[in-house]
């Protein structure tokens, strides 16, 4: 979204990223990257808010329970995500301005076509929400081949504990981030836990990791077909 903005000449006064604390160590590097980039262009740098009291992987532990999505729900998002970008524009200066004068702030989303279920329109009294690859038309693909082209290497971005990861995913965390998959299993053994099994709720990540380690996972559980390597001469 901001790539094809910056091509077609639009600077939005404001750039947020929400850190929940528990971000993969890529994300961090692409916010730092990114940002540059876009400083280079006469774009705004990107400006980090997170929940300050404590991050998201301290509130698990402290509360031995794991992030709310395990258990159906979205409240990390809300807490660590959406609340500490409102509190941000609330104490920010142009958008008092805005309130002050009767209008309305423009929010940007960037959910893609494909995720155009997601879109909702709020009657909301200081924002006005719009969904720029929405209204172009931009599926996943796209967007994809945009960030592509613009020299970075698109990655998906998610808390290294997230419930929502699958299994394949889990496992490359095991092998490229250690350290944080060792801290993931930790919050996991420490919740205090009656209703899910794990951070995969029906399955818990030190279950898999080991089976993993122990070359004893099950093909049904691989994330694609492994061919068994059988020709006929």
């Amino acid at each position: 979204m901001l790539i094809e903005m910056q091509k077609r000449g639009v600077v939005p006064d404001l750039i947020l990223f929400a850190d929940t604390g528990g971000e993969l160590p890529e994300t961090y590097e692409f916010v730092d990257t990114f940002s540059k980039w876009l400083v280079e262009r006469q774009m705004p740098e990107i400006q980090t808010v997170k929940y300050k009291k404590e991050t998201l992987e301290e509130n698990c532990l402290r509360q031995k329970m794991l992030p709310s999505l395990a258990y159906g729900f979205k409240g990390c998002s809300q807490k660590y995500k959406i609340q500490p970008q409102d509190k941000f524009c609330n104490n920010w200066e142009a958008s008092k301005e805005a309130w002050k004068a009767g209008g309305k702030v423009l929010k940007l989303i960037g959910y893609d076509a494909g995720e155009s279920h997601r879109v909702k329109f709020y009657d909301d009294k200081k924002y006005i929400y719009e969904y720029p690859l929405v209204r172009w038309g931009w599926n996943r693909s796209k967007c994809i081949d945009v960030v592509k082209s613009a020299g970075f290497a698109p990655a998906k971005s998610s808390c290294f504990f997230c419930p929502a990861m699958k299994k394949h995913e889990v496992l490359s965390l095991v092998k490229n981030h250690p350290e944080l998959a060792e801290r993931a299993v930790r919050m996991e053994n420490n919740a205090h836990l009656t209703s899910v099994i794990g951070l995969g709720r029906n399955w818990k990540w030190e279950d898999l990791i080991k089976s993993d380690a122990s070359q004893m996972k099950l093909f049904e559980d691989l994330p694609d077909e492994v061919p068994c390597g059988c020709y006929d001469g």
